[in-house]
């Protein structure tokens, strides 16, 4: 039975402090400085949990982020978090916790049944079981059944937030190691960063508290070491990226107010990383040996010192490497019984050192006895016999934490002698030390420490890892002839008898394997399982460890929340909103605010008892006849400066724009590598190198940033500058066949007069003193202005123009009623009317192409086959025949009546009060070849007659736009 040493034990506890909590509605005690788990075996708690398929009992089996076993949810409501291991949960007042996958309860739990049908689920069973009748018959029983904890289904009330960093050397881990890394690093002048991620620094070296640890945290705080603990580094991504959680509140407590801060996530960039991140003791496999009550020995041992817990009186090691006569002596010294030491080994020279303990060698556990604790075990070697014990210790050697040295590209060898892989060499970018990089000797790797930290801070490379210190350990194969499962990972049921039968089924690869049986799938990500299961699949294919090989590690190396991935991007910050700069103004006149993209606009102004589609036929009614106002804000604007940017807008943009003349202004589109659509927009020359280029809503972030990207990765040499001002400038627009007497009446310059200032022209203005840049062009075909102003004073323009709205007979015009206005000009919407596509001879923009002759991006995609095939998607008009039925948009154009291959399909549709009629655009086959042809367009069974037409439907000689 585990229990609580007396003091002095436990190092890390202050027994000061009692703190009171609850696991599966029972009430215990522990003190400040217990984890969870320590807790809980202080109390004689060892069953936790139970496994994910075969509901076996478990209990700890560790006491860090290896943990497999003791998985809990913690707390309740939208605070509750699921699969965090107790091993590394620190005990708090309060602190409420459950165990998962389990029902009605831990103790008896009805899963446990699928036990007696074993056999039946060997691995990979699922892929050869549900395929008939049909999978859907099992899915809901199966997806009840999947996963561990519970997720919660209330807000998270709680905050989380990112933290960018820029350091010349960060150091992983905060072990002896890690400190004198990080010490020799910022003493040789470089900004050091260290992350730890426990409550404590020092690592092993740190129980008992020693001088040295305490001197080498001195030496790291006045060399200028940024020391973070609680901060667990799980990825380590292009150029140098390292990310790493850092855990800032405290988790389980129900008392808590809202908003508090939870996590926050590091994004750390590093000229070099220095990776300190220990190792793993590797288990022996042998029968049941997922009992609770069996553990790893260096596990029993930190409970002890640093908690003060014995996980039980009388223990037997289970010892396949030197390290379990140290583990031994320790623990005897800590008041743990040792019963014996069953070693594998027939000839293991430190046996020697273990006076005092019975040494059986050349044997094995060849059974557990006890189900929900350990009562003994039984052991064959020479003879058999049963031993007394209520804790089973296993220590079958190390492997190094290798994890990041895999993320960032690093190599792997095998070390024969003591049964691991190791870090061959440094990987791109980041050095290991101590045991993560194979040397255990601890004089030894603290020297080298020091040395690569040194030689990282000065741009040296780093020294080769003097390699060793682990003492002796051998890989054996499971004992044969013996009953019960022998398991490989504890988390997911993963036994001998699945990675044999692996084999068996021609899986070589341990990529394969692992996704076959599931090995190293669970939230510990393999991290006792995984060397396990590839010597087990080179002992059952003939292959050594290192032609076997490793799965690449991948992050995260531990689970990390969601919330702390979303960080403050939740609610209503999820995809922030724009607001329009006059939206208070908008509001005050009976605005319908709708999202259109990452703004909030009108999308109409109905009058009382008016619907949104009857205000938007009316607005572009009026439009049309005398005037409208619009908020044209969100449009995109750009500002491209420099003596090359002439030449860098005619390769962004199929037209040519280094050909305008100053003020004049040109409509172009956007293209990607692949020769699609994906943006368009105005043109204006400003100057002789000062463009003015208006984006679509939609894509001028993207837009922005792809001329950066164009200009950072590819066009390096040329000298311009890209600025968006989108936020700076607010677009009034004033459209329609009044729209200059409007403007004339509230004063603006004689100079911009449709007389004075031609179509898709630009100019400098000021109305009152204020500058404005006013544009001549349109999307709605009548005569339009665009006038831009300092967004500040948006509601100021919009205020003076609608005080003589009155004398022009004019209204405000939402974005309904400008869909309705650019259809019926036949106006291409990118995203509407295209897709991922569409090339500019399909929206009848052959001709900018044919008259341009230098390279501009995405043009050798045109040449393509696929770009020139006969039968791709036109853009084009329909009418229905009857002059009455809408076509809904995204209605299928087809031969017959569906199931049927299609057409095409209705990209914009509405009813024209311009024409009195409905009409639409659509991608259709060889489009442009069926003008006058007769289609049928079929939308949720209802079928409609319609004629393709050319575009635009309205004024298609264009001579309204000049008012």
């Amino acid at each position: 039975m585990s229990h609580r040493l007396e003091a002095p034990a436990g190092a890390w506890i202050d027994r000061s402090r009692p703190l009171s909590f609850t696991f599966n509605g029972r009430a215990f005690s522990g003190f400040s400085g217990d984890t969870l788990a320590s807790a809980l075996l202080a109390n004689g708690v060892r069953l936790v949990g139970r496994s994910f398929k075969l509901h076996r009992p478990r209990g700890a089996f560790s006491c860090g982020v290896e943990e497999p076993n003791a998985i809990v949810d913690v707390g309740a409501g939208g605070r509750r978090t699921p699969n965090v291991r107790a091993t590394l949960l620190p005990l708090t007042e309060g602190l409420r916790a459950a165990s998962v996958n389990c029902w009605p309860s831990v103790g008896f739990d009805v899963g446990a049944l699928t036990g007696a049908f074993a056999p039946l689920l060997p691995a990979g069973f699922y892929y050869k079981t549900f395929k008939w009748p049909s999978w859907r018959w099992f899915e809901p029983a199966i997806r009840r059944m999947a996963g561990l904890g519970t997720a919660p289904t209330e807000p998270d009330p709680d905050h989380y937030e990112e933290h960018a960093a820029d350091v010349d050397v960060l150091v992983v881990g905060g072990g002896v190691a890690g400190l004198a890394a990080a010490a020799a690093a910022a003493r040789a002048g470089s900004r050091t960063l260290l992350l730890e991620g426990r409550m404590r620094l020092g690592g092993a070296r740190a129980l008992p508290a020693n001088a040295e640890v305490q001197a080498l945290g001195e030496a790291v705080h006045n060399a200028g070491v940024k020391v973070i603990t609680r901060a667990l580094a799980f990825g380590v991504y292009d150029h140098n990226l390292v990310c790493a959680l850092e855990t800032v509140g405290v988790e389980g407590r129900q008392d808590l107010p809202a908003c508090v801060l939870r996590e926050r996530l590091w994004k750390i960039r590093a000229r070099s990383i220095i990776a300190a991140t220990g190792a793993f003791e590797r288990p022996l496999v042998f029968p049941d040996n997922d009992r609770p009550g069996v553990m790893l020995a260096s596990a029993a041992l930190e409970y002890a010192l640093a908690y003060g817990v014995a996980c039980g009186r009388r223990a037997v090691i289970a010892a396949a490497s030197d390290s379990a006569y140290t583990a031994a002596a320790a623990l005897r010294a800590a008041g743990t019984d040792i019963v014996a030491i069953v070693e594998r080994r027939a000839n293991a020279a430190a046996a020697a050192t273990a006076r005092g303990v019975r040494v059986i060698t050349d044997a094995g556990v060849s059974g557990v006895i006890g189900r929900r604790a350990v009562r003994g075990c039984h052991v064959r070697g020479t003879g058999r016999e049963r031993l007394d014990c209520d804790l089973i210790l296993t220590a079958g050697g190390f492997a190094p934490a290798v994890h990041l040295h895999s993320q960032a590209g690093g190599r792997l060898r095998w070390l024969a002698a003591e049964a691991m892989f190791v870090p061959d060499g440094a990987a791109p970018g980041l050095v290991s030390v101590g045991a993560c990089a194979g040397v255990f000797g601890h004089e030894v790797a603290r020297a080298h420490a020091t040395a690569v930290g040194e030689a990282l801070a000065r741009g040296r490379p780093a020294p080769e890892a003097p390699l060793g210190g682990a003492g002796g350990a051998q890989v054996f194969a499971p004992l044969a002839g013996v009953r019960g499962k022998q398991f490989v990972d504890l988390q997911n049921d993963v036994s001998v008898q699945d990675v044999e039968l692996a084999a068996r089924e021609n899986y070589r690869s341990v990529e394969h394997l692992k996704r076959y049986t599931t090995t190293g799938m669970g939230t510990d990500q393999g991290k006792t399982s995984n060397i396990n299961a590839l010597l087990l699949m080179g002992s059952y294919t003939d292959r050594a460890p290192a032609e076997v090989g490793t799965t690449r590690f991948r992050p995260p190396f531990a689970p990390v929340t969601l919330g702390a991935i979303a960080g403050r991007r939740a609610g209503i910050l999820y995809r922030p909103l724009k607001e329009l700069p006059a939206r208070t103004w908008h509001a005050e006149r009976g605005a319908l605010f709708e999202t259109y993209g990452d703004w909030r606009r009108p999308a109409a102004y109905p009058q009382p008892g008016e619907s949104v589609e009857a205000a938007a036929h009316r607005e572009a009614g009026m439009v049309r006849e005398r005037a409208g106002l619009y908020d044209g804000s969100p449009l995109g604007k750009l500002e491209i400066y420099g003596p090359d940017a002439a030449q860098f807008l005619d390769l962004m943009y199929v037209g040519t724009m280094s050909t305008l003349a100053i003020g004049q202004a040109r409509y172009g589109v956007l293209l990607n590598e692949h020769g699609t659509l994906v943006d368009d927009g105005i043109v204006a020359r400003l100057g002789e190198q000062h463009f003015w280029v208006n984006a679509s809503t939609a894509g001028a972030e993207r837009t922005a940033a792809a001329f950066e990207e164009w200009l950072q990765c590819e066009f390096v040499k040329l000298r311009v500058l890209v600025t968006p001002v989108t936020s700076r400038w607010a677009n009034v627009t004033v459209a329609g066949p009044g729209a200059w007497r409007w403007l004339e009446s509230v004063g603006f310059d004689a100079t911009l007069a449709p007389s004075n200032m031609k179509h898709m022209t630009m100019r400098a203005s000021r109305l009152d003193g204020m500058p404005l840049q006013v544009l001549r062009a349109s999307f709605s075909g009548e005569l339009g202005y665009e006038v831009n102003l300092p967004v500040d004073h948006a509601a100021w323009l919009f205020a003076r123009l609608w005080e003589r709205s009155a004398e022009i007979g004019a209204v405000l015009y939402g974005i309904e009623a400008l869909q309705v206005l650019r259809v019926e000009k036949g106006y291409l919407h990118i995203g509407t009317d295209t897709d991922g596509t569409t090339r500019p001879a399909d929206v009848g923009l052959a001709r900018g192409i044919d008259r341009k002759t230098a390279a501009f991006v995405g043009r050798r995609s045109l040449s393509r086959a696929a770009a020139r095939d006969p039968q791709r998607l036109q853009l084009v008009g329909l009418e229905p025949l009857d002059g009455r039925t809408p076509l809904q948009v995204g209605a299928h154009i087809a031969a017959h009546a569906p199931p049927a291959p299609i057409d095409g399909r209705v990209t914009s549709s509405c009813l024209s009060p311009a024409l009195g009629h409905p009409i639409a655009l659509a991608l259709l086959t060889r489009g442009s070849q069926r003008i006058g042809e007769r289609v049928t367009v079929y939308s949720l069974g209802a079928e409609t007659r319609a004629r393709v037409v050319r575009t635009p439907f309205f004024d298609p000689e264009g001579r309204r736009v000049h008012g």
